[in-house]
């Protein structure tokens, strides 16, 4: 094969070159993205992501309800009187458990010396189930920084295996959604 002809511009048509071009364009944009979001750590799960453009995960749909290891619920204000709650799902040596946390009254910030209620329930798998169902069709983003300052929450985190700590930063369908969820938790802390 004669190398000169490989090289050789005057015999390729033109589009065909500018064609070639295009394609190299596209393909080194790609790798770079694939290199950024390797380096970087956060944002795209897998290369599938990197070309749907999804950021999130929902509950139930991309990942199994089954594979939920744990969820934190928080909330934390400065009012007057301060306020501090938080509710954990979490799954310990095969049993389903629920912690709950209360702080009230004393001064800002609240410590664990302020603490009126706490502890810690093993779930039925009724009571687990339950959970799950609460979660459901939930999304889970990346954690991003929160500019909000003062901001009481709910904070709301959902882990799961094989997450590798992309998506954490868990958002319920709807608001109904949530006050319910808080009424559940409030039966089990009772």
């Amino acid at each position: 094969m004669d190398k000169d002809r490989i090289y050789d511009t005057e015999r390729r048509p033109r589009h065909v070159i500018i064609l070639h071009i295009v394609i190299n364009m596209i393909l080194i944009a790609v790798l770079a993205l694939i290199v950024i979001n390797i380096i970087g750590g956060k944002g795209i799960m897998n290369i599938s992501d990197l070309f749907s453009g999804k950021r999130e995960r929902t509950a139930g749909k991309d990942f199994p309800l089954e594979d939920i290891t744990e969820f934190y619920y928080t909330v934390s204000t400065s009012t007057d009187p301060p306020h501090y709650q938080r509710y954990r799902f979490y799954t310990e040596d095969g049993k389903y458990m629920f912690y709950h946390e209360t702080r009230e009254g004393g001064g800002w910030p609240q410590t664990e010396k302020d603490i009126t209620a706490s502890g810690t329930v093993t779930l039925t798998e009724d009571q687990w189930n339950r959970f799950l169902d609460s979660v459901n069709n939930g999304t889970v983003k990346a954690r991003e920084e929160s500019l909000d300052t003062g901001y009481s929450g709910p904070w709301l985190y959902l882990y799961w295996k094989g997450d590798k700590s992309k998506y954490q930063e868990f958002s319920f369908p709807t608001y109904g959604d949530l006050i319910s969820f808080e009424e559940m938790c409030k039966d089990l802390a009772h």
